[in-house]
């Protein structure tokens, strides 16, 4: 990695892709200078019917739909649909860390037009504290040129460790269908040079799109609940990385572990109808203003430190509080103790 003071391992690291067209040249042409030093985890959409077309020279593992089926029964394949045959990704991943980037995403630009070398400042953030219990003025006091704002606690200044780091993306920004509707030429072109730990007791709308994790410490955390709900009315995909992150954030919390926000960005493509998405996504909208004060009142037991009891005991609070108001949370929570199941048969195998 180029950053001097982080000694983390090229093979420490897997790169997962979520590939929902076939033609994956351009993608990974674009992100050679950076990708082909990693192993690369390429998950097909079973739902993608043609050969892929991919680019020479990358230490790449390829899954299909008959490997998918194979690992985790074809009853549970149907799960890994669309974006989210990315968690597939996660669960057949034998490294510490993961970054998962979308196949519409593209190396971003920084001010000074230099490529974004999104892995080394994912592992970056991953690999150097967090600080969730007291709030640095200066953002991230590890980044260089930065340090602890006069008043900030010496007894917290050792941070704790980071188990999930969050990137952002330029041109087409990350709106629900409502705001898409409404702003249609909106787009981003804000590049905010910055990487903050989100508060302790926070939550924050976790986007699947750019993200990169410590698999070891949060990874059964991240999950696609509303699809393994096989939810088929209403398109939960544009919900389930929002209530998987909700889950990490509250685990993270409990376990002592932090969550950066900010830096690296990556450049996302045009994809998709406002319109079409409005359609789909309109219940899992009217659903968050119920999750979100939920998660903020969940409370784990002490006594419970591992992440996969954790996750269980979540889906127990969601069974419990959640599931008398509308019987998709109850499948939710059913589908997070089936994905705990998984995810040690899995790994274990």
């Amino acid at each position: 990695m180029s950053h001097s003071h982080i000694n983390v391992k090229d093979d420490e690291v897997d790169i997962v892709i979520a590939a929902l067209r076939s033609d994956l040249t351009s993608f990974l042409n674009e992100w050679r200078p950076i990708f082909s030093r990693f192993h690369l985890i390429i998950v097909q959409d079973p739902d993608l019917k043609e050969e892929l077309h991919l680019s020479e020279g990358f230490n790449i593992d390829i899954y299909k739909k008959s490997d998918i089926d194979r690992i985790v029964g074809s009853s549970s394949s149907t799960v890994f649909t669309g974006y989210s045959c990315r968690y597939f990704g996660f669960l057949v991943s034998q490294k510490k860390y993961i970054v998962s980037i979308d196949d519409d995403c593209m190396p971003a630009k920084d001010k000074d037009g230099s490529l974004v070398d999104v892995v080394a400042q994912h592992i970056s953030n991953l690999a150097t504290p967090a600080t969730p219990f007291f709030f640095n003025t200066l953002y991230d006091p590890f980044r260089k040129g930065a340090d602890f704002v006069r008043g900030y606690p010496f007894s917290l200044r050792t941070g704790v460790t980071c188990a999930l780091s969050c990137g952002l993306w330029l041109n087409l920004a990350d709106y629900d269908a409502p705001t898409q509707a409404l702003k249609g030429g909106q787009r981003n072109s804000r590049y905010v040079d910055a990487v903050l730990t989100v508060p302790a007791r926070a939550l924050m709308p976790l986007s699947g799109i750019n993200i990169a994790f410590d698999r070891e410490l949060v990874g059964p955390t991240l999950f696609p609940a509303f699809r393994l709900a096989k939810e088929g009315k209403f398109r939960w995909e544009t919900v389930e990385d929002i209530w998987s992150g909700m889950c990490a954030k509250v685990i993270c919390d409990h376990l002592g572990l932090g969550v950066k926000s900010g830096l690296p960005y990556v450049w996302r493509t045009e994809r998709g109808n406002a319109i079409d998405s409005l359609k789909k996504e309109w219940e899992g909208v009217k659903l968050m203003e119920e999750v979100v004060p939920f998660f903020q009142s969940v409370r784990l037991n002490r006594e419970i430190v591992k992440t996969e009891d954790c996750v269980l005991e979540v889906a127990k609070q969601v069974k419990e509080q959640l599931g008398q108001s509308d019987p998709v949370f109850t499948r939710a929570a059913e589908a997070m103790v089936e994905w705990v199941k998984l995810w040690k048969e899995v790994g274990s195998s």
